[in-house]
């Protein structure tokens, strides 16, 4: 690989899965590891699937509605025509803290194929 760096919708690429929770409240956090366990994020070009413990996965595309350094905001459009933000923060480059709002978040590490 060259010297250039990667831009944000390479670095997503691939199957981030769920490995821990950052500032969930005591009583929440034996059913929040659970869920976040079963959680990941498998981007495959501009194509998302969303996988979340006893949910079906959700597919659809994303575009970026902005990038802050290590931070990406991006908005997930399902086919029938809904549009999520969803906020990400990268941490280094096997790492992904998506923010679920109240200072709450999910850290996802990169599977290995």
């Amino acid at each position: 690989m060259s010297g250039c760096a990667q831009s944000p919708t390479q670095r997503l690429q691939g199957r981030w899965v769920g490995e821990s929770l950052e500032k969930f409240p005591t009583d929440q956090i034996k059913r929040a590891e659970d869920w976040a366990a079963g959680t990941s994020f498998s981007f495959d070009g501009r194509r998302v699937t969303v996988a979340i413990a006893t949910e079906p996965p959700r597919r659809g595309t994303f575009e970026i509605a902005k990038v802050d350094t290590t931070r990406i905001h991006l908005r997930f459009l399902r086919p029938h025509g809904a549009k999520d933000d969803v906020h990400f923060e990268f941490i280094g480059k096997e790492r992904l803290r998506w923010s679920l709002g109240d200072g709450r978040s999910i850290v996802l590490r990169k599977a290995q194929n």
